[in-house]
């Protein structure tokens, strides 16, 4: 029974605190040794007292005095992007969890990675903009990638032990939800409010992910997720929609068998599993009741109402840097809809311009990437005005 040594970054936000619930929950087999945060210095100071870790953590380095002023004596303190990174290679650790939502986490992804460390992802945006980077350094450095979204751990559960791979796979099949709004007539989505957008029916997730639930933009980011993580090509990356978020992800094999990972809507059940893989152990976790759920619905999403996944399948087939251009117009568009610059269907309208107008690269390093990225945010932000 292997105690497994976790980095957490982005520790205040919902799967943060969620890592740190299972951590709480399962003390032989998982121990935080670093925590870090954008800038709720609060927050962070009461995680480090409650779990006792001497190396913190803090994006935001202007609130550097604030924090040591709330922390125990002898915490170590990382400030700004080069403490991320340094915090990433912590020598004490065996597994650094990114949490970070935006191109933030892809750097400490990377140098954990560098470091030896295995990687727990749960920020789509590593894959998405650099997966064929990610999982290249990862296969040199024999260290393994843990999917946390509960999607992409889904399907690594259901691949488990077919030791055929790709070859006996027929379909990854995505469940979404559908959001606040999969049964809304098209033509009343160019009204939808910001406070509307984030009422998500099943999930209690932060501003940006909300969004892209309702949008279907998450499920988009999510295919081009898988097809890095698991080698399937876009063509056999499906979506359904699932309202009840039961079941999780599917995996559809060659002889028409369908393999499918259920449990509660609870974050704690894919972050456990990715600490303990392989093996499975007993948690605070609650199991299913199978009466109770009295039935399950399936229903195929509405593309043309809701683009992001044609989108996404055109940025993932074409690869590249288009990926990276379709996640950072997405980040803008979001941000533009939420400060009320632009309508909610202007979200997808502007992704699209973006990608339109991107003359696509290889993804080669790092620096192309992160050039992609800065380009397409800032043709981004020139278009929402003309929308």
């Amino acid at each position: 029974m292997k105690k497994r040594k976790v980095v957490l970054l982005g520790s205040t936000g919902s799967i943060g605190t969620s890592t740190l619930k299972v951590a709480s929950e399962l003390p032989e087999r998982m121990e935080i040794v670093a925590l870090a945060a954008h800038s709720s210095v609060t927050s962070l100071a009461a995680q480090a007292r409650e779990t006792g870790v001497k190396h913190v953590g803090l994006y935001d380095s202007s609130k550097e005095s604030e924090l040591r002023a709330l922390l125990p004596e002898g915490v170590n303190v990382y400030l700004g992007a080069e403490g991320l990174l340094e915090i990433a290679r912590l020598s004490e650790a065996d597994v650094v969890l990114v949490a970070i939502v935006g191109i933030a986490g892809l750097e400490p992804a990377l140098a954990a990675i560098d470091a030896g460390k295995d990687l727990a992802v749960a920020s789509k945006e590593i894959l998405v903009m650099a997966g064929e980077l990610v999982m290249s350094k990862a296969a040199q450095k024999g260290v393994n990638i843990l999917p946390v979204d509960s999607e992409h751990n889904a399907i690594f559960q259901c691949l488990s032990g077919h030791r055929g791979g790709e070859s006996e796979v027929s379909r990854l099949i995505l469940t979404a939800s559908g959001g606040p709004f999969r049964q809304t007539p098209a033509e009343q989505l160019e009204s939808v409010t910001v406070e509307q957008a984030l009422n998500h029916p099943t999930w209690d997730m932060g501003r940006k992910i909300t969004i892209d639930s309702s949008t279907l933009f998450n499920k988009g980011l999510e295919m081009i997720e898988a097809r890095w993580l698991f080698g399937i090509e876009m063509d056999r990356i499906d979506v359904i929609v699932h309202p009840q978020s039961i079941v999780h992800s599917m995996v559809e094999y060659v002889d028409g068998s369908v393999l499918a990972q259920m449990s509660k809507p609870d974050m704690c059940f894919p972050i456990q599993y990715a600490v303990t893989w392989p093996e499975r152990v007993s948690g605070g976790l609650e199991p299913l009741d199978f009466a109770a759920l009295a039935s399950l619905e399936f229903e195929a999403p509405r593309y043309d109402v809701f683009p992001a996944i044609n989108l996404a399948k055109r940025a993932g087939s074409t690869g590249g840097t288009l990926p990276a251009v379709y996640n950072a117009a997405n980040e803008v568009a979001v941000d533009a809809f939420c400060d009320g610059e632009i309508g909610y269907t202007d979200i997808w309208k502007l992704v699209e311009l973006v990608m339109d107008a991107h003359v696509v690269q290889t993804a080669s390093d790092l620096n192309t990437l992160i050039t992609a990225d800065s380009e397409a945010r800032a043709l981004a932000n020139e278009l929402k005005a003309s929308l």
